[in-house]
């Protein structure tokens, strides 16, 4: 994991590509700072778009949820995984096609905007199945993607998130879903969604990016996803990832850095030195003992700091073949992130 050094963090990028749910917003409320942070990034001439694998609202509605918490957005910052999925079935099947949509309504708007036509039954023989998440997707919707899917239609799906945050905790996400309809049919779907690389590649030609941060709070969607597409990455502790998942993460979703939320955008990003058995970061130590991770006696406190220097000691043992344990007093640092 890398860092900068003490000029701030955005000097750097010419873009953000962020991603919405547990990153800018919970539910309908925004993240603490997400909104300041963002629109002070914007002004002073970072530009922005907004990538969700949340199918469920067209861009338009997306857009007009940021405008109410605060941020000025235009529906063309928005890239939806649905958006996605509607191309990738353009580019197989003529305009006019019918396909069969499931999800909420961002999933048939798209898919009319990409010229395509859709339906709600299998009995009206679609081309194709394009399953994105949807509040009221019920067993009914399931079945008849089922059908068509088992009939021989091509099956894309936004995404394959297994949960989404709410401001109610955790819930089922798409990729439980689409799980019911590969159980049913036996067939794996083509995924439009993160962590594929071309919502990162258009979202960053749509807004004239040429050096865009990547910014989520999913390992393997998010940072797996802006990996792929060669972009750096960061990791905010908002959402659905914390330190149990970075610090056994495999190599191609480590994030480039890690922040407790957005506000660290207009902050410096310390270094990690590492020195033998030991790591420091900013006045965080951390040291491992045969494979344990503890925290060195002469350490400070801030928890993110020991965070970036845990990972950077657990993911070289993990790259030797070895197996690491995190000592309780760091655990409990880390007790207000993600688990």
């Amino acid at each position: 994991m890398s860092g900068a050094t003490g000029e701030s963090f955005l000097a750097s990028y010419d873009g953000v590509l962020v991603d919405l749910d547990g990153v800018v917003y919970v539910g309908p409320d925004a993240v603490p700072g997400a909104v300041e942070s963002l629109t002070r990034a914007h002004d002073d001439g970072v530009a922005w778009a907004f990538i969700t694998n949340n199918a469920s609202r067209p861009a338009p509605e997306v857009a007009e949820h940021l405008t109410e918490i605060g941020l000025r957005v235009d529906a063309d910052a928005v890239v939806t995984s649905a958006q996605v999925a509607a191309g990738l079935v353009r580019e197989r099947f003529d305009s006019g096609s019918k396909v069969l949509a499931v999800g909420g309504p961002g999933v048939a708007v798209a898919l009319s905007d990409a010229g395509l036509r859709p339906v709600v039954s299998a009995d009206d023989d679609p081309v194709a199945v394009v399953q994105g998440f949807g509040k009221d997707v019920s067993w009914r919707h399931l079945l008849e993607a089922s059908i068509a899917v088992r009939a021989g239609a091509l099956w894309v799906a936004t995404n394959t998130d297994l949960v989404i945050p709410t401001e109610r905790g955790m819930a089922p996400g798409n990729g439980t879903l689409v799980g019911a309809v590969r159980s049913a049919t036996g067939v794996e779907p083509v995924v439009a969604g993160k962590p594929e690389p071309v919502a990162f590649v258009n979202a960053a030609a749509r807004v004239g990016s040429s050096r865009p941060l990547a910014i989520g709070d999913r390992l393997d969607t998010d940072i797996g996803g802006g990996n792929a597409a060669g972009y750096d990455t960061l990791l905010v502790l908002t959402g659905v990832h914390g330190p149990r998942h970075l610090l056994e993460c495999p190599p191609d979703e480590r994030p480039t850095y890690v922040a407790a939320d957005l506000r660290s955008l207009h902050e410096p990003m310390p270094v990690v030195h590492e020195d033998g058995d030991s790591a420091t970061c900013g006045s965080a130590v951390v040291r491992h003992e045969g494979d344990e991770l503890r925290l060195d006696a002469s350490s400070g406190s801030d928890p993110v700091d020991l965070l970036r220097a845990a990972l950077v000691l657990a993911w070289r043992l993990t790259d030797a073949g070895r197996r690491t344990s995190i000592s309780p007093a760091l655990l409990h640092h880390w007790r207000a992130f993600p688990d």
